[in-house]
């Protein structure tokens, strides 16, 4: 189940009055608008907020970019709240603890995450030049500067003063805080109004002026409406983080499962010995006569009948990877030859270089620093030199390997290279060749299945 799609299908249905069904009874937006409009004018009257400038871009029959349904209205966000754009202090008025200064690091998964590089500003700057700025619990915050855009909070309870920077904006509805937050939190969220209006300066950074802020469209449904909605949302959002958390719970299980699965393997636990395979201890002296490996039963009562260990420089070869590192990161989806690391992300970028291109595969590539491997088995370029590719003798399967390598990391205090000093000298244990082929069938057909059940999450 692809639980962000189903999110932003229900928001979407929200926004255009689809949700909840609408009741004739409840006092139409426009009556609400009306209210708002007296308590702005009283807050301007008496100094509170200032009057918005009209913008010469803006218009005064703004296009809507659909019907709403009955007892609705268009307005913009300025007619409904207060915007305000962050601040930015000087080094000076930054110290170890006063108030409480929000960066946009600090707007993670929808929230204020104050404990994430927490910084602080003196009293008398937010009490005095970042005045307009000062936060209090319940506004609404929204980056400007992305990307990406659409990262939204509400200042909470934990929060009772702070500041925060110019890419952001404060929204502060004037009346029926409590809901009118919540109701343009969920509208924001969904997103299709911030991405009409934003644009891309000549770094190809995206942004939102204040003024674009200001004359955002809001769908304003009744207040009544607005509580059923809000009520609505937050029941359906809290059912699909129970259905992510039992996803990320089972996607821990079958992770944990691969894992068994590789340890059984390499343990000889998977599947049945043959009597009839060649003992690897054979297989071995015709790959290097003059390794020392460690046979059958001996020193290693744990290792199956027909096992042997060896270590890893015995049955590996490596190449530096100068000759294939990439001239450009200039990458694009179009062009042809994958740029790898091994770590998660894998697959970089795809480059459209012709020369360096790696192309004797399968191979092992390994990340010299983090001990994190990957089986390839197409040409490839790669990033930088902080890799080895490996090889394996012609008479071990190189995805025997490759399982072996996937569950044993080296992770030290230091930043150093691993393969040539330690990494290459681990001892592995190796199966008879025929043994290794069926370790791999059915390592195979398990994860097959895992990796189904994952694609149905």
């Amino acid at each position: 189940m692809d639980t962000k799609k189903l999110r932003q299908k229900i928001l979407d249905l929200a926004i255009h009055g689809k949700l909840v069904p609408q009741d004739p009874n409840d006092e139409p937006a426009s009556v609400l608008l009306e209210r708002i409009k007296v308590e702005k004018e009283r807050l301007i009257k008496e100094g509170k907020i200032k009057r918005t400038k009209k913008s010469a871009k803006s218009s005064d029959t703004p296009h809507y970019p659909y019907l709403l349904p009955k007892g609705w209205e268009w307005c913009k966000l300025e007619d409904i709240a207060y915007v305000a754009s962050g601040s930015t202090p000087s080094k000076e008025s930054f110290v170890s603890n006063g108030i409480p200064y929000i960066k946009m690091y600090n707007l993670r998964n929808q929230k204020i995450d104050f404990d994430f590089k927490p910084q602080y500003i003196k009293t008398e700057t937010h009490n005095g030049k970042l005045q307009r700025s000062r936060t209090e619990v319940g506004d609404l915050i929204m980056n400007i500067v992305g990307p990406p855009l659409g990262k939204l909070a509400i200042i909470p309870p934990s929060l009772p003063q702070a500041n925060f920077n110019q890419a952001a904006v404060l929204i502060r509805p004037l009346l029926h805080k409590a809901i009118l937050t919540k109701y343009l939190f969920y509208y924001l969220s969904e997103m299709s109004e911030i991405n009409s209006i934003s644009t891309k300066g000549s770094a190809g950074q995206v942004n939102i002026s204040l003024t674009q802020s200001q004359n955002m469209r809001v769908p304003l449904p009744p207040l009544s409406e607005q509580k059923r909605i809000i009520a609505e949302l937050e029941c359906y959002f809290d059912l699909i983080s129970t259905i992510e958390q039992s996803q990320s719970d089972l996607q821990d299980t079958i992770k944990q499962a691969k894992n068994k699965i590789l340890d059984l393997a390499i343990h000889g636990i998977l599947v049945s010995q043959d009597p009839n395979d060649e003992p690897a201890s054979e297989l071995l002296k015709r790959i290097n006569p003059k390794a020392e490996t460690t046979c059958d039963n001996g020193h290693y009562p744990q290792l199956p009948k027909g096992w042997c260990k060896c270590r890893l420089e015995n049955i590996v070869e490596y190449e530096q990877p100068q000759a294939y590192i990439v001239n450009s990161t200039d990458y694009d989806d179009r062009y042809l030859t994958p740029v790898l690391t091994a770590g998660k992300s894998f697959v970089i970028g795809y480059t459209n270089e012709t020369e360096g291109i790696y192309q004797n595969t399968p191979c092992i590539i390994f990340d010299d620093f983090t001990t994190d491997s990957k089986l390839v088995n197409f040409s490839f370029k790669v990033k930088s030199s902080a890799m080895k590719i490996l090889k394996v003798a012609e008479d071990i399967e190189i995805e025997y390997v490759a399982m072996f390598m996937s569950i044993t990391r080296l992770i030290g205090d230091t930043h150093k290279r691993y393969w040539i000093s330690e990494y290459s000298k681990l001892c592995m244990p190796i199966p008879p060749k025929e043994e290794q082929k069926r370790i791999i069938n059915a390592v195979n057909a398990m994860f097959e299945k895992l990796d189904a059940i994952m694609e149905d999450l």
